[in-house]
């Protein structure tokens, strides 16, 4: 703790307070956590070198594909293995710059998947409802510009949230009630007046998840209506689904309404589960990311 103005404390360090109450459990999360990570470095880095090393998987969809992986293996890592430390160790504090730069790269790549995952649906609508120019519009030239427009929004909207946050005075408890440095616990902390975070918070999130739903919904109402058979959208609609579900409710409604136990779980759904799940749910609906690996693994077993 440092000491600020008018008798204030202000905060340079924060305490994590974690998933459970319960010491007794906390081995029994760590394995199971840990499990789930391993999975989530294999199935994700799995799929952003298959789609690298695969000539079959070298097109739009992959692209795309193998970035949401990338996306999904990067906000795993910025919160798991501090989650797993937390639960073996009795050091649970993070620096005010740690927290902070916890926080920026989180919004960074979820906010970079939310886009993602919108340029995907626009890409499967291109494929499905204009086939024969699907390969003029989707060029590599604007491929990039998607992808590079996607981290783009991930990298504002992270700058945005987390200057916001973190240009507010913290004072007095430093204890965090969750298993990282997530906007709303962070807000609760604050000495000042926290409405005009919350409800710009409230308008980005509604705004960003209401133009990215509108994309999609819009994608897949056009793809329905062609009548068309369409490469893995129960996958991709899972994807979103989940994804945005989520999201959207830990992030776009009141901080009043915020329920520590409740969130905690949803939050451990989209920053653990999720990023697991993904290459699961693309790969095992996938033809040709099963063709690819099974041409992969021919490879090398003629090496």
């Amino acid at each position: 703790m440092e000491k600020g103005g008018d008798n204030q404390t202000s905060v340079s360090e924060f305490l994590l307070l974690g998933l459970t109450d319960h010491p007794k459990l906390n081995f029994l999360f760590f394995m199971i956590i840990l499990l789930m990570y391993f999975v989530t470095i294999i199935g994700n880095l799995g799929m952003v070198i298959l789609i690298c090393c695969s000539s079959k998987l070298h097109s739009p969809m992959y692209f795309f594909l193998g970035n949401l992986s990338f996306s999904d293996l990067c906000y795993s890592s910025v919160i798991t293995p501090k989650l797993m430390t937390n639960l073996y160790s009795d050091q649970k504090v993070i620096s005010f710059k740690g927290c902070a730069t916890q926080l920026f790269f989180f919004v960074l790549f979820v906010g970079s998947e939310c886009f993602l995952v919108t340029v995907m649906s626009y890409d499967r609508y291109v494929a499905i409802c204009n086939p024969l120019l699907y390969t003029v519009i989707m060029s590599k030239p604007l491929q990039l510009k998607l992808v590079g427009t996607a981290y783009s929004g991930g990298i504002l909207t992270s700058i945005i949230h987390t200057s916001c946050t973190f240009s507010m005075t913290f004072c007095g408890s430093s204890k965090v009630n969750h298993f990282f440095c997530d906007i709303p616990p962070l807000l609760k902390l604050s000495c000042n007046n926290t409405f005009i975070s919350e409800l710009f918070m409230f308008l980005l999130s509604s705004i960003l998840g209401g133009l990215s739903a509108t994309v999609i919904m819009f994608s897949y109402t056009k793809i329905i209506s062609t009548i068309l058979r369409m490469q893995s959208p129960e996958a991709h609609l899972l994807v979103v689904a989940l994804f945005f579900g989520t999201a959207i409710f830990e992030y776009a409604r009141p901080i009043s309404s915020y329920s520590i136990q409740k969130d905690k779980i949803i939050s451990f759904v989209y920053t653990v589960v999720i990023p697991m799940l993904n290459p699961i749910i693309y790969s095992l609906r996938n033809a040709h990311v099963k063709n690819a690996f099974n041409g992969v693994l021919d490879k090398i077993s003629w090496k």
